[in-house]
């Protein structure tokens, strides 16, 4: 008897079993397979198009494109605010909440690709996929603390592990992180054997450079000189540094990194994507002035007359940014073709020529390549005028002035550059040249700058909402009462001369 009670309790034991075992199929989603199955090649795309979308060519940028004045807030909106200075915007922990989120998450995208690509992962022995996660790592790392200052990173990225991860100093982000970051890319990108100079492992999924090794590691080099360059407050004796880590992304053949995926219809890049769905930013007429006293054959490109009222932006004024579809606007917002920069030429060489400026070396050649990447960029965008100005004969024009203050023409000539959508490279070099100069060398002209209460002109961006409702060590960074998100107009970061 107790042998037919024991089958059958093993037969229901089975039946249980394999019900579960069903049970686990059925509920198993194919179509969403778990993290630990995709392979990193398939990642690293997703990283590098989130580093643009999410970071570097969104809201982060929209916003600061107002501060510095390259671009001008209207719409009777967002932008609006952030033109006027209303410190509700631009000292809000709403403001940059979804960008804060997206960053942190593709950065912990990042991490895995990383873990993938290491011993023990599913794709160990793929270096070239590593080291492309490593300087992407570096950049997002680079943007947000730039942005924001001091971050959580050493015990961030972690899920559900670690929900309140303290912050990073910058000075710790900036002479560690960074470097050992941008380091072991370079490390592993040379030591992946390739075959006719394309990374086999990812090539097809590489949408910035087709798996060109020599792009790659040039890209690292250029990265290497940009935050060099930030830290010259900190360290003056940076500058030779700067120009070997610039001098081997030329001689790598580094050309610029873009993303030119778009077709302007079915895929329209998030600049035009943002401008034709609210029309929030114009022209600003503090480039305007810029180009018009050097006959800046840009400026036609820049200041395009869309609404027929041939209307720019100034600066502050409050009627121009209430104002809906009738500031003028650069040409390529309408252009939803336009390639994004993750890094563009023209920046590499204006770092070349500011630091051999800052030496007494001599920066013309470089300065003059820096110009001419810029109108042939301009030349690219355009969809309306047909600009073809090669910039040949503006270099020239621009003689006498450069000649007075290299440096001085140098820095302006690489702020109008940047007005296509590097505006936060903009807003780093202002904030470090009033740090390491006393003062920018493009005057900003928004009398909203300051206000009663002082300085109004952002010199960080406010933590993201989530984790200022969640994190204490955010929280007690943010501030609370009337204080809350106001630490933006005093406290500077790190390489730009605040505390650490």
């Amino acid at each position: 008897m107790k042998i037919k009670y024991l089958f059958l309790a093993l037969v229901a034991l089975l039946a249980a079993s394999c019900s579960e075992d069903t049970m686990d199929n059925i509920n198993k989603d194919e179509s969403d397979p778990a993290v630990s199955t995709i392979h990193a090649n398939l990642m690293i795309t997703d990283a590098i198009f989130n580093t643009s979308f999410g970071t570097i060519d969104g809201d982060l940028a929209w916003y600061v494109s107002s501060y510095t004045e390259q671009e001008f807030g209207t719409g009777n909106n967002q932008l609006k605010n952030a033109e006027l200075r209303n410190t509700n915007e631009t000292a809000s922990s709403t403001t940059f909440n979804n960008e804060w989120n997206s960053t942190y998450s593709n950065m912990e995208n990042l991490k895995q690709i990383i873990a993938k690509c290491s011993d023990g992962g599913l794709d160990a022995g793929a270096l070239d996929i590593r080291g492309m996660a490593e300087a992407f790592m570096a950049l997002n790392v680079g943007v947000m603390t730039d942005l924001f200052g001091d971050i959580p990173y050493s015990e961030a990225l972690n899920g559900l592990d670690n929900t309140q991860p303290a912050l990073d100093k910058q000075s710790d982000l900036y002479t560690k992180t960074i470097p050992a970051l941008l380091d072991s890319a370079l490390n592993d990108l040379t030591a992946y054997s390739a075959t006719k100079g394309v990374f086999k492992n990812v090539s097809a999924n590489d949408p910035l450079f087709s798996g060109n090794k020599a792009q790659w590691i040039g890209f690292v080099h250029a990265l290497k000189a940009r935050y060099l360059l930030h830290m010259l407050g900190r360290n003056p004796g940076v500058l030779s540094q700067v120009i070997t880590e610039a001098q081997a992304a030329v001689d790598a053949g580094f050309d610029g990194a873009e993303l030119n995926v778009f077709d302007g219809s079915n895929k329209v890049n998030p600049w035009s994507a943002y401008w034709m769905s609210r029309m929030y930013t114009g022209s600003s007429t503090t480039v305007i002035d810029l180009m018009d006293a050097r006959a800046d054959s840009r400026v036609a490109v820049y200041n395009m007359d869309y609404w027929g009222a041939n209307t720019p932006g100034t600066p502050g004024n409050a009627s121009e940014a209430m104002a809906t579809e009738t500031i003028n606007c650069p040409s390529w917002l309408d252009q939803g073709a336009a390639p994004t920069h993750i890094f563009s030429k023209s920046e590499l060489y204006f770092i070349l020529a500011e630091a051999k400026a800052r030496l007494g070396q001599d920066a013309t050649g470089d300065f003059a390549t820096g110009v001419k990447a810029s109108f042939a960029d301009f030349a690219a965008t355009d969809a309306y005028m047909g600009f073809a100005d090669d910039g040949a004969d503006y270099v020239t024009s621009l003689d006498s002035i450069y000649k007075v203050n290299p440096l001085k023409e140098i820095m302006v000539q690489k702020y109008l550059a940047m007005t296509r959508d590097e505006q936060i490279e903009t807003y780093n070099d202002i904030r470090r040249c009033m740090y390491v100069d006393g003062a920018s060398f493009v005057t900003l002209t928004n009398p909203n700058n300051s206000g009663s209460t002082g300085n109004l002109w952002p010199y960080r961006l406010p933590y993201g909402n989530s984790d200022v409702i969640s994190n204490p060590n955010i929280a007690s960074a943010f501030g609370t009462g009337n204080d809350a998100g106001k630490y933006i107009f005093t406290k500077k970061v790190w390489w730009a001369g605040g505390d650490n």
